[in-house]
């Protein structure tokens, strides 16, 4: 049987790991076994922070929007239910942008809801 040497890929391999562990506290940035643990963690982690920062826009999308609908007695649930009945398609982003930076044409859309 012919023996197979993997010398260059098994390298490649443990340098593509370590170079992802760059910048990582202690060992976890050059012991190959600590780093591949940690850089393992840390793409879990990466991962489930691109999905909570889709939530946390969301919830401050909505505290803006319900911030803005005080003055007007209104509550968040009730503005949404009146923009969905009169067929406006706007999103909590843009809903949010507009509360913040144009005042008037908020005014406007609350007033087509009531």
């Amino acid at each position: 049987m012919i023996r197979v040497k993997r010398g260059n890929v098994a390298r490649k391999r443990r340098k593509n790991i370590l170079k992802l562990a760059k910048g990582f506290r202690s060992s976890q940035s050059s012991l190959f076994r600590t780093a591949k643990q940690q850089v393992l963690k840390s793409l879990r982690y990466s991962y489930i922070g691109r999905k909570n920062k889709k939530r946390d826009y969301r919830r401050l999308w909505i505290v803006r929007i319900n911030a803005a609908l005080k003055p007007f007695s209104l509550t968040y649930s009730q503005f949404i239910c009146g923009l969905k009945k009169s067929h406006i398609g706007l999103n909590r982003k843009m809903l949010g942008q507009i509360a913040i930076f144009d005042n008037n044409a908020f005014k406007l859309l609350v007033n087509m809801i009531k």
